[in-house]
């Protein structure tokens, strides 16, 4: 095993400029990751340098067997916290052969938004809670639940310490040391209400670089829960306890919010949200229903309300945000399985871009 680690570890810069670029991708399900690696001759910083890659399609659910070929290209870099060295990750988003961009490359619509000269002119800040569960390879059970069995009521695990109140935490610290390695702006970490739920936090981050450090993010969790033998779950409610219920909690800013009047361009913001609440519940995340009922801090899913310091609102200001005039405000609608880039772009082309 010894020797194992030590190939795996082998520095290459000693002996070949040569690098390895791990080409990432969004799969057929619309949340599932994957990815492949493939050998450059020297190290690369530009992703427009990159070439583009293939791959067969049948076999991710993404084109038929007779026209598989789907095309990557690559978006954005990050170095490889696995390999290290000069090594890279590549977020890629993917194309038919023709270049139209497939179904779900989501990517595509969300960088188009970013790009209109109105939004970048406002620079769009996003803070994301992506929170998630791990669980026993085998039995699917969260880690520190008794098999089959349920954990003492909430109360001692949000934040807590210890053998019997916090599990996974090897993971947990491996993931975020990880990420901060790769460049991704992680912002912090917790431990969650129950047993064997955490919370990452990536940004502030601007534009279409929030989706790709998110996807990121979660490819880099799926890698670390790999090696541990463990099972990652972004689903909003993997148990079905009355009381559990995961989010992907977006915070915005733009220059606007932050300056002199802002409070009332976040209540302007709010408004246009609430005349699309239903455009965006289509758009947040698969399974939103069994969370978004009303209790346990969370907004009926057809019910739009926004308060101050209200976690039981669809959008949330905080009370220095009000004290002060300006600032940010919290979408708390997205389940934590949804799509950044989707749900990014939506809220500024809502907020931003669209007229009532």
């Amino acid at each position: 095993m010894s020797l194992l680690n030590d190939l795996i570890n082998l520095n290459l810069s000693d002996v070949t400029e040569k690098i390895i670029a791990e080409y990432i991708w969004i799969g057929g399900s619309g949340m599932d990751l994957r990815s492949k690696a493939r050998t450059l001759s020297a190290p690369v910083s530009d992703p427009s340098k990159l070439p583009k890659w293939n791959y067969d399609g049948s076999s991710t659910g993404q084109a038929p067997g007779e026209d598989s070929e789907v095309i990557l290209y690559p978006q954005a870099i990050f170095p490889d916290p696995f390999r290290r060295g000069n090594h890279i990750l590549v977020m890629c988003d993917a194309y038919t052969p023709a270049g139209e961009p497939i179904p779900t490359n989501k990517r595509y619509d969300a960088a188009k938004i970013f790009s209109r000269p109105e939004v970048a002119a406002e620079e769009p800040w996003y803070g994301i809670e992506q929170e998630y569960t791990l669980l026993q390879k085998d039995v699917k059970w969260p880690l520190g639940w008794p098999v089959g069995g349920f954990p003492g009521p909430q109360g001692p695990y949000y934040c807590g310490i210890g053998a019997d109140k916090a599990f996974g935490r090897e993971i947990v610290d491996a993931h975020y040391k990880a990420c901060l390695y790769a460049g991704i702006n992680v912002s912090g970490i917790n431990g969650e209400v129950m047993p064997g739920q955490w919370e990452f936090q990536v940004g502030p981050s601007v534009g279409i670089s929030a989706g790709d450090q998110l996807w990121v993010a979660r490819y880099i969790l799926e890698r670390i829960t790999e090696i541990a033998g463990v099972v990652v779950s972004f689903d909003p409610k993997p148990i079905q306890v009355t009381q559990l219920l995961f989010m992907l909690l977006f915070s915005l800013s733009t220059q606007p919010l932050c300056g002199y009047g802002g409070y009332e361009i976040i209540k302007k913001a709010i408004e246009k949200l609430g005349l699309r609440h239903k455009h965006h519940i289509a758009a947040y995340g698969e399974g939103n229903e069994r969370r978004l009922t009303g209790k346990h801090e969370t907004a009926d899913i057809n019910t739009f309300l926004w308060g101050v310091a209200n976690r039981g609102a669809s959008i949330r200001v905080g009370r220095d945000t009000e004290k002060e005039g300006k600032g940010y405000f919290e979408d708390r609608r997205p389940a934590s399985n949804m799509d950044p880039y989707v749900v990014t772009s939506m809220i500024a082309e809502t907020t931003i871009l669209w007229k009532p």
